[in-house]
């Protein structure tokens, strides 16, 4: 899973300044943060709905779109993927109680 999150966070940066007639990726980097932002949003969004009509199908697709737009989100921002793996590995094996707890408010 983290190689092809890494592969796609790799095409997603090449893609980035590309052609936007050409490219999805270009596109949306060519209407800024609030539009990717916007994007992930509805993504998300479709994903609660898929999981609340319990279809399993679409709650993959929407999961993917999610997560591809993510990636573009965090892209935009700098942020490597490897930092949100990284913090996910911090919290594995912790209560999921007692590391929000421990968080700096």
């Amino acid at each position: 899973m983290a190689n092809t999150l890494t592969r796609l966070e790799k095409v997603i940066k090449s893609r980035k300044d590309g052609d936007s007639g050409k490219s999805y990726v270009a596109k949306i980097f060519g209407k800024g943060r609030l539009k990717i932002a916007q994007k992930f949003g509805e993504e998300s969004v479709e994903t609660i709905i898929a999981a609340l009509q319990e279809d399993d199908e679409a709650l993959v697709g929407e999961a993917a779109d999610a997560l591809f737009h993510l990636l573009i989100l965090l892209a935009d921002r700098g942020v490597p993927i490897s930092d949100v793996l990284a913090e996910l590995e911090r919290r594995e094996g912790k209560s999921g109680l007692a590391e929000k707890a421990s968080r700096k408010n």
